[in-house]
């Protein structure tokens, strides 16, 4: 009997269900839960204290390997332990946080696949002139304490001239500053917003929503659970099909390889989504050739 731990936040039904992919894409390889492998998950729901606590746990069980997903969850993993092999998914930067040395060659315990690549983020800037012409300034909400979140400003910040935006920064950091941030933003006009990448974005993405439709504001999100929660419109990485090969990555290792000959891979399908109803109650009219683009429309 092999063991298999898994760190995850798996705070919603999409969460669960990428879960639920990882296990079939692990039964489709011949390992399955209580025949010849052992599945211990731990959930820890976007808290910081839970992730560390379930990291020390789920290596105190002596597992072959573990899966992580998020890159909040694979920093306490990485300070847990540097010899239980590691498969790692939705992280964002593992060479800058130090997860591996390398993509090609990653020369640890751990590897996986990265979030995106920090080009997206200027993508999302597009999108939002695309979908709201009239927008001349973007409220960009990040996460400064992440180096990723960094990143993704960064990237923002340089294409922010090109499309003709001005930046206004908000930096989340509790629920209190999202909501006096956008309020204060909203009071000069012309204003739409783009939403990074960051578990904590995703954890308060009701809230956020909610802001961006009570102040008639077009916003960007980067992924597609903002857009089915009632967000105008997103664009990002196939979290399901990241589960999905990194069952493969953990069969490897189960089977001899090690991590650190494993290169770490970056996202190979994108999903673009559309809310038809929010985009109405903005007031505004989808370009044909967005709609066209799209992976996934909800009227």
């Amino acid at each position: 009997m092999r063991r298999i731990g898994v760190l995850t936040g798996a705070e919603n039904a999409e969460a669960e269900a990428r879960l639920d992919e990882f296990q079939q894409s692990l039964q489709q390889l011949g390992w399955t839960h209580g025949r010849n492998v052992q599945i211990d998950i731990r959930r820890t729901l976007g808290d910081a204290e839970l992730s560390r606590k379930y990291a020390a746990e789920l290596v105190e069980l002596g597992p072959d390997v573990i899966f992580a997903a998020g890159g909040a969850n694979m920093g306490p993993l990485h300070q847990t332990t540097r010899t239980v092999p590691i498969v790692f998914a939705i992280v964002p930067d593992p060479v800058g946080s130090g997860f591996v040395t390398s993509l090609a060659r990653p020369g640890g315990n751990a590897t996986g696949f990265m979030q995106f690549e920090y080009s997206l983020a200027g993508k999302w800037l597009e999108l939002l002139k695309q979908i709201a012409p009239d927008v001349t300034r973007a409220a960009v909400l990040w996460d400064s304490t992440l180096a990723s979140a960094v990143g993704q400003f960064a990237v923002i910040q340089a294409v922010a001239p090109a499309v003709g935006l001005e930046l206004s920064s908000v930096n989340v950091r509790n629920t209190s500053g999202i909501e006096d941030s956008i309020t204060a933003f909203v009071r000069s006009g012309s204003g739409g917003v783009v939403v990074t990448a960051s578990a904590l974005m995703t954890r308060h993405r009701g809230q956020i929503i909610a802001l961006a439709a009570r102040n008639k504001l077009p916003a960007v999100y980067n992924n597609r659970i903002f857009v089915a929660d009632g967000g105008l419109i997103s664009y990002g990485v196939d979290l399901a099909e990241q589960f999905r090969r990194a069952a493969g990555y953990v069969d490897r290792i189960l089977k001899g390889e090690k991590p650190a000959d494993l290169p770490v891979h970056a996202p190979t399908k994108y999903e673009l989504a559309i809310n038809l109803k929010t985009a109405k109650a903005l007031g505004l009219t989808v370009p044909p050739t967005l709609l066209a683009r799209a992976d996934e429309v909800i009227e």
